[in-house]
């Protein structure tokens, strides 16, 4: 049995995987509608033509508007949507997951349910990012306070780098323009790169809600997954733009983080590790096919059984 019904959808192999998808794509002052099974995106110079199944997020921005039809297309694709407000990004809405699989997200509830193994996963995850820093044995207050110090020397050595000021994280939430220009690239470059985890999270089908090292938030394993590319993505592409100039950083910050995204193929990237952080048996590299799609039963001692099927008589093992 290969799906629970037989839905006109298209399977996990027929649509683009999350690794080959373009990062995000952003619009604004435009109407978005649907066409086949492509978006159009048109303003007073014309329409332009989109796959659906290319798109990893839609970032909307100022003035656009949107059709029920062409929110159908982009959740059957597996897209996610992005709400865009000229003071930063934040995620609202997304598609459904581009398997049917739940091998990761039954491997992150078992791994999330255990405190050794959820301390576990979250010292891997320090390990992910910085490589040259052994974690084993640490507490979480000691991880907290080591990745702390580490980002703290990340903001020093790319302002010495690029020669801009940097006085300190601050920010008002909700405020954008309130920070100075190194700051607003670094709010700009995180909520961007939250959107491009929340991209890759939800097509995974996991569960965004349940973090290895942030908690109590929706998007809590989001932002453990965006988290992984902070030093070596977000802040050096903020204090680059930051370099450039203090006009319109926002703009540039995304336009800068999604040259960086598809150069580096960082959506495949993420794909592999959140599959070596739940699944680390798995092979790097592969696609979603190797998450089989099919339904079972779940019966005594660990056994998954046949779907389909009446046991009323029938012996299972």
């Amino acid at each position: 049995m290969t799906t629970v019904s037989k839905r006109p959808l298209s399977t996990p192999r027929e649509l683009t995987r999350v690794g080959d998808r373009l990062s995000f794509v952003y619009l604004e002052r435009c109407v978005v509608h649907r066409e086949a099974n492509a978006i159009t995106a048109e303003d007073g110079q014309g329409t332009t033509h989109i796959p659906s199944a290319t798109i990893g997020t839609l970032l909307l921005g100022p003035g656009t508007r949107i059709t029920h039809q062409a929110m159908s297309v982009l959740g059957e694709s597996g897209a996610g949507v992005v709400w865009v407000g000229e003071n930063g990004v934040r995620f609202y809405a997304g598609g459904r997951a581009l398997t049917r699989s739940s091998a990761l997200v039954e491997a992150q509830a078992t791994q999330w349910a255990n405190r050794r193994t959820r301390l576990e996963v979250a010292r891997a995850m320090y390990r992910l990012r910085f490589p040259d820093d052994d974690p084993a044995g640490l507490t979480r207050h000691e991880l907290l306070g080591r990745e702390g110090r580490r980002v703290k020397d990340c903001y020093r050595k790319e302002s010495a780098r690029t020669g801009v000021p940097w006085r300190g994280r601050r920010f008002t939430p909700g405020d954008f323009a309130s920070g100075d220009a190194p700051n607003q690239a670094v709010s700009a470059a995180g909520q961007c790169m939250y959107g491009i985890a929340q991209a890759v999270v939800a097509g995974l089908g996991c569960s965004p809600g349940l973090g290895f090292i942030h908690s109590g938030h929706e998007l809590s394993f989001v932002l453990d997954i965006a988290d992984l590319y902070k030093t070596e993505i977000g802040i050096p592409v903020a204090f680059d733009v930051a370099a450039e100039g203090e006009d319109v950083v926002g703009t540039r910050t995304r336009r800068a983080i999604r040259d960086k995204v598809n150069g580096t193929r960082l959506l495949e990237r993420c794909v592999d590790d959140i599959k070596r952080l739940l699944l680390p048996e798995t092979v790097a590299g592969e696609g979603m096919g190797d998450l089989e799609d099919r339904v079972t039963l779940q019966s005594d001692r660990g056994v998954d059984v046949e779907a389909g099927r009446n046991y009323a008589d029938g012996v299972i093992w």
